[in-house]
């Protein structure tokens, strides 16, 4: 996937929007290719990227040779797709039986591919490769309800809050202490928003799962049958942001954002806070000298003690005609010497065991993107991807639209909430 800076839905920019409903007719998977991984490395296989071909074709391209180097017989075809609509050329292949071999997914993504039969279980096909990955990189592409694992590792990414010291010391504020706490965080975007008259938004998004998931609301039952963002501790966080709404100290267009117009915003310092990665730096160095000078950098907040983690996999069609090779290019693509060659080309993080004890990622050199590289491949070790692998870009419409009519006023923050459970329940049943 397109890899540019940490988005609040997804490692790239732009919403996935999953497509459940046209999975169902492909089945259930009774009639999927076999898991037998054991046998001859040879045939033409198809592997599909999502949105990587602009900025890294030459890794790609010599990935491929390599594999069919190391495997004569071998034929990889690799095409990649835009970052637009790509669930719907996923879910429109799958219905027309073309879907590739081997398939660069997210989490939400191969859940109803998963359930559709379509994703290969690597657990059985690739077990004896598990040991290679971080245990919660592997356990990210595990379906509630189901066994197995869908698809190997890949790269994960996390990243700092990034906030304007301008801005926090004309607002009176202490630049060098930025806040650490939700509590924090909330006193000092009213306090941004009180000594500017309104026009200095701290924040320029609305709550998602995954904010709901940091401020420790209890997200989905354990047996992944239902969700629980609704809970005391959920509404209490909305009715936070219904309060700094009204004292907009929330971004007026947040209601409609993107993660690219919160960049913006950030950018042109519009508002004083924002998520963000290694890349930017040098985005802010080029492109906004006046907010690189003034760069602050801090910590995600969470009140679990876990930062945020985006997570990328890359499953195997469950009817390949090539298992053996399908699986074998998929682990090539994502074991470590792999995965930590692309790490070196772009701000993302490999899955693999040790990987992150590299130098790479522990040793500063005095530079900003160093610090931030360093500091965000501690935080994950811990991390965690708090967006339920069920919850389904549907899912996340009703929670943003529930969201939107709190913050109007429209619904309180309880019925907003009790609604989106209602809501996403049903169209997890549908699933």
């Amino acid at each position: 996937m397109r890899i540019s800076r940490i988005p609040r839905r997804a490692v790239a920019a732009g919403a996935v929007l999953a497509v459940l409903l046209p999975l169902s007719a492909c089945g259930d998977g009774d009639d999927g290719g076999s898991t037998d991984a054991s046998g001859k490395i040879e045939g033409k296989i198809t592997f599909q990227t999502w949105n990587l071909k602009a900025n890294f074709k030459p890794y790609f391209e010599g990935l491929v040779d390599e594999f069919e180097e190391k495997y004569p017989g071998t034929k990889v075809h690799w095409v990649d797709q835009p970052g637009e609509g790509y669930a719907d050329k996923i879910s429109a292949d799958a219905a027309a039986g073309t879907l590739p071999d081997v398939v660069n997914v997210s989490p939400d993504l191969v859940a109803p591919l998963a359930k559709a039969g379509l994703a290969m279980d690597l657990g059985k096909a690739a077990g004896k490769y598990e040991k290679e990955y971080l245990p919660g990189a592997w356990k990210s592409h595990q379906i509630p309800g189901m066994d197995g694992t869908y698809a190997f590792p890949w790269y994960l990414n996390t990243g700092p809050l990034f906030y304007n010291k301008r801005l926090f010391k004309d607002a009176g504020l202490d630049a060098d202490k930025p806040p650490k706490t939700y509590d924090q965080l909330f006193d000092d975007a009213r306090e941004l928003a009180e000594k500017s008259d309104g026009k200095v938004a701290t924040l320029a998004n609305v709550p998602t799962i995954e904010d709901f998931g940091r401020y420790g609301v209890p997200l989905m039952n354990k047996e992944g049958t239902g969700f629980t963002f609704n809970d005391a501790k959920g509404v209490e966080l909305l009715t936070k942001y219904k309060k700094l709404y009204d004292a907009k100290a929330l971004d007026g267009q947040a209601l409609t954002a993107t993660p690219e117009s919160t960049g913006k915003k950030f950018l042109t310092e519009a508002v004083a806070m924002n998520p963000g990665s290694a890349l930017d730096l040098e985005k802010f160095k080029k492109d906004a000298p006046t907010l690189y000078k003034n760069i602050g950098i801090t910590p995600q907040i969470s009140s679990t003690g876990k930062d945020n983690m985006y997570v990328m996999g890359v499953m195997v069609n469950a009817r390949t005609k090539q298992t053996p090779a399908a699986v074998a290019f998929a682990h090539f693509v994502t074991d470590a010497q792999h995965q930590m060659e692309f790490a070196k080309k772009v701000a993302i993080f490999p899955s693999t065991q040790g990987s992150l004890d590299d130098p790479y990622f522990t040793q500063q050199d005095g530079k900003e993107e160093t610090r931030v590289r360093v500091a965000a491949a501690k935080s994950i070790k811990t991390a965690v991807n708090y967006t339920p692998v069920l919850f389904s870009e549907q899912m996340k419409v009703e929670l943003r639209n529930a969201v939107a009519r709190a913050l109007q006023g429209k619904e309180s923050p309880e019925e907003a909430l009790d609604n989106a459970v209602k809501n996403c329940d049903r169209l997890l049943k549908q699933s």
